[in-house]
Protein backbone atom coordinates (compact mmCIF):
# COMPACT_ATOMS: atom_id res chain seq x y z
CA UNK A 1 0.00 0.00 0.00
CA UNK A 2 1.16 2.70 -1.04
CA UNK A 3 1.44 6.10 2.07
CA UNK A 4 -0.70 8.98 1.72
CA UNK A 5 0.36 12.11 0.52
CA UNK A 6 -0.36 15.72 0.64
CA UNK A 7 -3.07 15.44 -2.09
CA UNK A 8 -4.11 12.00 -0.40
CA UNK A 9 -4.40 10.45 -4.10
CA UNK A 10 -2.20 8.67 -6.11
CA UNK A 11 -1.38 8.29 -9.71
CA UNK A 12 0.11 4.31 -10.10
CA UNK A 13 2.42 4.25 -13.34
CA UNK A 14 3.35 1.05 -14.87
CA UNK A 15 6.61 1.36 -16.19
CA UNK A 16 7.00 -0.94 -19.82
CA UNK A 17 10.12 -3.15 -17.29
CA UNK A 18 7.31 -4.33 -15.25
CA UNK A 19 7.73 -2.34 -12.11
CA UNK A 20 5.17 -0.10 -10.54
CA UNK A 21 5.97 3.16 -9.61
CA UNK A 22 3.11 5.10 -6.62
CA UNK A 23 3.25 8.90 -7.64
CA UNK A 24 1.24 11.96 -6.05
CA UNK A 25 -1.35 12.79 -8.38
CA UNK A 26 -1.60 16.91 -8.11
CA UNK A 27 -5.61 17.32 -8.18
CA UNK A 28 -5.56 20.30 -10.62
CA UNK A 29 -3.28 18.10 -12.73
CA UNK A 30 -4.49 15.40 -15.65
CA UNK A 31 -2.82 12.13 -15.85
CA UNK A 32 0.30 11.07 -17.26
CA UNK A 33 -0.17 9.65 -20.64
CA UNK A 34 1.23 6.10 -21.15
CA UNK A 35 3.94 4.76 -23.88
CA UNK A 36 2.00 2.10 -25.79
CA UNK A 37 3.76 -1.48 -25.33
CA UNK A 38 4.07 -2.77 -29.01
CA UNK A 39 7.71 -2.47 -30.27
CA UNK A 40 8.44 0.23 -27.15
CA UNK A 41 11.72 0.56 -25.64
CA UNK A 42 11.87 -1.19 -22.36
CA UNK A 43 11.79 1.91 -19.07
CA UNK A 44 10.19 4.93 -18.46
CA UNK A 45 10.04 7.96 -21.15
CA UNK A 46 8.62 11.43 -19.72
CA UNK A 47 8.84 15.16 -20.45
CA UNK A 48 9.76 16.91 -16.93
CA UNK A 49 11.72 19.60 -17.47
CA UNK A 50 9.06 22.85 -17.17
CA UNK A 51 11.59 25.39 -19.04
CA UNK A 52 11.88 22.93 -22.05
CA UNK A 53 9.28 21.17 -22.58
CA UNK A 54 9.89 19.50 -25.35
CA UNK A 55 12.53 17.98 -24.07
CA UNK A 56 12.48 14.61 -22.90
CA UNK A 57 14.36 12.44 -20.90
CA UNK A 58 14.19 8.82 -20.80
CA UNK A 59 15.74 5.90 -18.31
CA UNK A 60 15.16 2.51 -17.02
CA UNK A 61 13.02 2.05 -13.94
CA UNK A 62 15.47 1.55 -11.68
CA UNK A 63 15.55 3.95 -8.62
CA UNK A 64 13.79 7.70 -8.98
CA UNK A 65 11.76 8.14 -11.72
CA UNK A 66 14.16 10.75 -13.84
CA UNK A 67 13.27 14.37 -12.41
CA UNK A 68 11.43 13.83 -9.43
CA UNK A 69 13.14 15.77 -7.23
CA UNK A 70 10.78 14.87 -4.19
CA UNK A 71 8.44 12.13 -3.36
CA UNK A 72 5.26 15.33 -3.12
CA UNK A 73 6.92 18.28 -4.99
CA UNK A 74 4.93 19.31 -8.16
CA UNK A 75 6.02 17.91 -11.18
CA UNK A 76 5.34 18.74 -15.06
CA UNK A 77 3.61 15.66 -17.27
CA UNK A 78 4.45 14.19 -20.29
CA UNK A 79 2.09 14.49 -23.10
CA UNK A 80 2.46 12.41 -25.42
CA UNK A 81 1.27 13.56 -28.77
CA UNK A 82 0.44 11.20 -32.42
CA UNK A 83 3.93 10.80 -33.95
CA UNK A 84 6.16 11.75 -31.30
CA UNK A 85 5.83 15.34 -31.12
CA UNK A 86 6.99 17.57 -28.91
CA UNK A 87 4.16 20.20 -27.44
CA UNK A 88 5.85 23.26 -29.25
CA UNK A 89 6.70 21.31 -32.27
CA UNK A 90 4.54 22.08 -35.21
CA UNK A 91 3.33 18.72 -37.58
CA UNK A 92 5.01 18.32 -41.13
CA UNK A 93 4.72 21.45 -43.39
CA UNK A 94 5.10 21.17 -47.21
CA UNK A 95 4.59 23.91 -49.56
CA UNK A 96 4.58 23.65 -53.03
CA UNK A 97 4.22 26.58 -55.70
CA UNK A 98 2.70 26.71 -58.79
CA UNK A 99 0.61 23.55 -58.48
CA UNK A 100 -2.43 25.06 -61.00
CA UNK A 101 -0.83 25.86 -63.89
CA UNK A 102 -3.24 28.53 -65.24
CA UNK A 103 -3.56 30.19 -62.18
CA UNK A 104 -1.66 33.72 -61.61
CA UNK A 105 -0.46 32.21 -58.39
CA UNK A 106 -0.88 29.22 -56.94
CA UNK A 107 0.20 27.13 -53.78
CA UNK A 108 -0.72 23.71 -51.89
CA UNK A 109 0.07 23.76 -48.33
CA UNK A 110 0.52 20.12 -46.70
CA UNK A 111 0.13 20.60 -42.92
CA UNK A 112 0.51 17.15 -41.39
CA UNK A 113 -2.94 15.57 -42.93
CA UNK A 114 -4.22 18.78 -43.93
CA UNK A 115 -4.28 19.59 -47.67
CA UNK A 116 -5.24 23.19 -48.74
CA UNK A 117 -5.09 24.09 -52.31
CA UNK A 118 -4.98 28.18 -52.63
CA UNK A 119 -4.94 29.45 -55.81
CA UNK A 120 -5.08 34.00 -56.53
CA UNK A 121 -6.65 35.51 -59.70
CA UNK A 122 -6.41 38.92 -60.52
CA UNK A 123 -9.17 40.66 -62.05
CA UNK A 124 -9.44 44.52 -63.59
CA UNK A 125 -11.88 46.47 -61.63
CA UNK A 126 -12.97 46.78 -58.11
CA UNK A 127 -16.55 46.36 -56.46
CA UNK A 128 -18.92 49.23 -57.29
CA UNK A 129 -18.09 51.51 -53.59
CA UNK A 130 -13.73 51.25 -54.91
CA UNK A 131 -14.39 52.55 -58.44
CA UNK A 132 -12.57 55.68 -59.04
CA UNK A 133 -10.73 55.84 -55.88
CA UNK A 134 -7.61 54.26 -57.64
CA UNK A 135 -7.32 51.45 -54.93
CA UNK A 136 -7.57 47.70 -54.86
CA UNK A 137 -9.82 44.95 -53.01
CA UNK A 138 -8.60 41.33 -51.96
CA UNK A 139 -11.35 39.13 -51.11
CA UNK A 140 -11.26 35.30 -50.25
CA UNK A 141 -13.69 32.58 -50.97
CA UNK A 142 -13.09 28.87 -48.97
CA UNK A 143 -14.42 25.55 -49.52
CA UNK A 144 -13.89 21.74 -48.55
CA UNK A 145 -14.46 19.00 -50.41
CA UNK A 146 -17.24 16.65 -49.95
CA UNK A 147 -14.68 14.11 -48.33
CA UNK A 148 -11.71 15.80 -46.78
CA UNK A 149 -13.16 14.84 -43.79
CA UNK A 150 -13.53 11.56 -42.37
CA UNK A 151 -17.83 11.30 -43.52
CA UNK A 152 -18.96 12.95 -46.77
CA UNK A 153 -19.98 16.79 -46.62
CA UNK A 154 -22.76 17.45 -49.23
CA UNK A 155 -21.55 20.81 -51.17
CA UNK A 156 -23.07 23.64 -49.76
CA UNK A 157 -24.57 24.35 -53.50
CA UNK A 158 -26.51 21.42 -52.98
CA UNK A 159 -27.80 23.03 -49.71
CA UNK A 160 -28.39 26.61 -51.58
CA UNK A 161 -26.57 28.77 -49.13
CA UNK A 162 -23.36 29.42 -48.00
CA UNK A 163 -22.92 28.08 -44.05
CA UNK A 164 -21.65 30.29 -41.02
CA UNK A 165 -18.86 28.91 -40.51
CA UNK A 166 -17.78 29.33 -44.63
CA UNK A 167 -18.55 33.24 -44.28
CA UNK A 168 -16.39 33.00 -40.96
CA UNK A 169 -13.39 31.37 -42.22
CA UNK A 170 -13.93 33.53 -45.61
CA UNK A 171 -13.60 36.71 -43.82
CA UNK A 172 -10.89 36.00 -41.87
CA UNK A 173 -8.73 35.17 -44.77
CA UNK A 174 -9.61 38.41 -46.83
CA UNK A 175 -8.53 40.30 -43.37
CA UNK A 176 -5.55 38.59 -42.88
CA UNK A 177 -4.31 39.27 -46.39
CA UNK A 178 -5.64 42.72 -46.87
CA UNK A 179 -3.31 43.79 -43.45
CA UNK A 180 -0.82 42.85 -45.63
CA UNK A 181 -1.68 44.30 -49.69
CA UNK A 182 -0.59 47.94 -50.29
CA UNK A 183 -4.23 48.63 -52.02
CA UNK A 184 -2.92 51.97 -53.67
CA UNK A 185 0.18 49.88 -55.22
CA UNK A 186 -2.18 47.62 -56.54
CA UNK A 187 -4.63 50.20 -58.54
CA UNK A 188 -8.37 49.11 -59.16
CA UNK A 189 -7.54 45.65 -59.37
CA UNK A 190 -9.51 42.55 -57.54
CA UNK A 191 -7.62 39.27 -56.19
CA UNK A 192 -9.76 36.61 -55.27
CA UNK A 193 -8.10 33.42 -53.33
CA UNK A 194 -9.76 30.19 -53.49
CA UNK A 195 -8.93 28.26 -50.72
CA UNK A 196 -10.09 24.64 -51.61
CA UNK A 197 -9.73 21.85 -48.71
CA UNK A 198 -8.58 18.55 -50.37
CA UNK A 199 -7.92 17.20 -46.80
CA UNK A 200 -9.03 18.37 -43.43
CA UNK A 201 -6.75 17.04 -39.97
CA UNK A 202 -7.60 20.14 -38.06
CA UNK A 203 -6.21 23.91 -38.77
CA UNK A 204 -7.49 24.27 -41.88
CA UNK A 205 -8.21 27.97 -42.21
CA UNK A 206 -4.58 29.12 -40.36
CA UNK A 207 -3.24 26.84 -43.50
CA UNK A 208 -5.31 28.59 -45.88
CA UNK A 209 -4.02 32.02 -44.70
CA UNK A 210 -0.79 30.85 -45.07
CA UNK A 211 -0.94 29.36 -48.59
CA UNK A 212 -2.99 32.25 -49.69
CA UNK A 213 -0.12 34.50 -48.74
CA UNK A 214 2.61 32.34 -50.54
CA UNK A 215 0.05 32.62 -53.67
CA UNK A 216 -0.54 36.06 -53.59
CA UNK A 217 3.13 36.64 -53.82
CA UNK A 218 4.03 34.53 -56.34
CA UNK A 219 1.17 36.08 -58.28
CA UNK A 220 2.30 39.98 -57.75
CA UNK A 221 5.98 38.29 -58.72
CA UNK A 222 4.85 37.64 -62.07
CA UNK A 223 2.82 40.82 -62.75
CA UNK A 224 5.98 42.39 -61.62
CA UNK A 225 8.00 40.32 -64.05
CA UNK A 226 5.72 41.03 -67.01
CA UNK A 227 6.11 44.82 -66.50
CA UNK A 228 1.94 45.49 -64.80
CA UNK A 229 2.97 46.48 -61.82
CA UNK A 230 5.93 48.27 -60.90
CA UNK A 231 6.54 46.81 -57.73
CA UNK A 232 5.00 43.99 -55.32
CA UNK A 233 2.06 45.37 -53.60
CA UNK A 234 2.74 43.04 -50.74
CA UNK A 235 3.95 44.88 -48.15
CA UNK A 236 5.22 41.71 -45.92
CA UNK A 237 4.26 37.87 -45.65
CA UNK A 238 1.57 36.69 -42.73
CA UNK A 239 0.76 33.15 -41.40
CA UNK A 240 -1.20 31.66 -38.93
CA UNK A 241 -1.25 28.64 -36.93
CA UNK A 242 -3.45 27.21 -34.30
CA UNK A 243 -2.71 26.58 -30.70
CA UNK A 244 -4.64 25.43 -27.11
CA UNK A 245 -4.64 23.73 -24.10
CA UNK A 246 -5.56 20.08 -24.18
CA UNK A 247 -5.52 18.68 -20.49
CA UNK A 248 -3.41 21.16 -18.89
CA UNK A 249 -0.58 21.21 -21.41
CA UNK A 250 -0.82 24.14 -24.22
CA UNK A 251 -0.03 22.48 -27.56
CA UNK A 252 1.02 24.30 -30.62
CA UNK A 253 -0.42 23.43 -34.16
CA UNK A 254 -3.69 21.05 -33.19
CA UNK A 255 -4.36 18.11 -35.12
CA UNK A 256 -8.88 17.49 -35.16
CA UNK A 257 -7.87 14.70 -32.44
CA UNK A 258 -6.52 17.35 -30.04
CA UNK A 259 -9.03 20.49 -31.54
CA UNK A 260 -11.99 18.20 -30.58
CA UNK A 261 -10.49 17.95 -26.89
CA UNK A 262 -9.41 21.35 -25.89
CA UNK A 263 -10.56 23.05 -23.14
CA UNK A 264 -9.12 26.67 -25.08
CA UNK A 265 -8.70 26.85 -28.50
CA UNK A 266 -6.46 29.91 -30.31
CA UNK A 267 -6.11 31.34 -33.85
CA UNK A 268 -3.10 33.39 -34.45
CA UNK A 269 -2.35 35.69 -37.77
CA UNK A 270 0.67 37.11 -37.83
CA UNK A 271 3.02 38.95 -39.94
CA UNK A 272 6.74 38.85 -40.54
CA UNK A 273 7.65 41.82 -38.75
CA UNK A 274 5.66 40.21 -35.59
CA UNK A 275 2.37 42.32 -35.72
CA UNK A 276 -0.53 40.63 -34.99
CA UNK A 277 -3.39 40.55 -37.44
CA UNK A 278 -5.54 38.28 -35.39
CA UNK A 279 -6.40 36.77 -32.40
CA UNK A 280 -9.14 34.19 -32.00
CA UNK A 281 -8.80 32.86 -28.34
CA UNK A 282 -12.20 30.81 -26.99
CA UNK A 283 -12.44 28.78 -23.61
CA UNK A 284 -14.41 26.09 -24.70
CA UNK A 285 -15.04 24.42 -20.72
CA UNK A 286 -13.77 26.81 -18.79
CA UNK A 287 -12.08 30.16 -18.17
CA UNK A 288 -8.03 30.51 -18.57
CA UNK A 289 -5.33 32.97 -16.88
CA UNK A 290 -3.73 35.73 -19.11
CA UNK A 291 -0.09 33.87 -18.25
CA UNK A 292 -1.60 30.85 -20.04
CA UNK A 293 -2.61 33.45 -23.06
CA UNK A 294 0.28 34.90 -23.23
CA UNK A 295 2.13 31.58 -23.21
CA UNK A 296 0.21 30.39 -26.00
CA UNK A 297 1.23 33.10 -28.29
CA UNK A 298 4.63 32.47 -27.71
CA UNK A 299 4.16 28.97 -28.72
CA UNK A 300 2.14 30.06 -32.24
CA UNK A 301 4.54 33.11 -32.45
CA UNK A 302 7.54 30.00 -32.83
CA UNK A 303 5.42 28.10 -35.02
CA UNK A 304 4.35 30.88 -37.37
CA UNK A 305 8.24 32.07 -37.87
CA UNK A 306 8.87 28.66 -39.14
CA UNK A 307 5.85 29.29 -41.77
CA UNK A 308 7.69 32.39 -42.93
CA UNK A 309 10.59 30.56 -43.39
CA UNK A 310 8.85 28.42 -45.88
CA UNK A 311 6.43 30.61 -47.16
CA UNK A 312 9.29 32.34 -49.04
CA UNK A 313 10.92 29.14 -49.54
CA UNK A 314 8.36 28.10 -51.84
CA UNK A 315 8.43 32.17 -53.29
CA UNK A 316 12.03 31.74 -54.34
CA UNK A 317 11.36 28.09 -55.56
CA UNK A 318 8.55 29.80 -57.94
CA UNK A 319 10.71 32.60 -59.09
CA UNK A 320 13.56 30.51 -60.15
CA UNK A 321 11.19 28.35 -61.52
CA UNK A 322 10.07 31.21 -63.93
CA UNK A 323 13.29 32.14 -64.63
CA UNK A 324 14.10 28.41 -66.06
CA UNK A 325 10.93 28.38 -68.43
CA UNK A 326 11.76 31.54 -69.60
CA UNK A 327 15.36 31.11 -70.67
CA UNK A 328 14.20 27.84 -71.96
CA UNK A 329 11.58 29.55 -74.20
CA UNK A 330 14.52 31.81 -75.61
CA UNK A 331 16.71 29.16 -75.95
CA UNK A 332 13.97 27.29 -78.41
CA UNK A 333 12.99 30.50 -80.12
CA UNK A 334 16.99 31.01 -80.61
CA UNK A 335 17.53 27.56 -82.22
CA UNK A 336 13.89 27.55 -84.49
Amino acid sequence: MPKTGASGKYLTERCLGGELWDLPRQPERSEISRIGTAGAPTGYQASWNQHDPGKSRSGPCTGAVPGLKKYNERMTEAFFRAEGRAVHEMRPVRLTPGYVQVAEGSALIEVGHTRVLCNATIEQGVPAWLRNSGRGWVTAEYGMLPRATLTRTPREAERGRVGGRTHEIQRLIGRSLRAVVDMKALGERTVVLDCDVLQADGGTRTAAITGACTALAIAFDRMVATGALKASPLRQLVAATSVGIVEGTVLLDLSYEEDSQAEVDMNLVMTEEGGLVEVQATAERASFARQRLLEMMDYAEAGIRLLHAQQRGAIAASAESAVRTDAAEGHGLASV
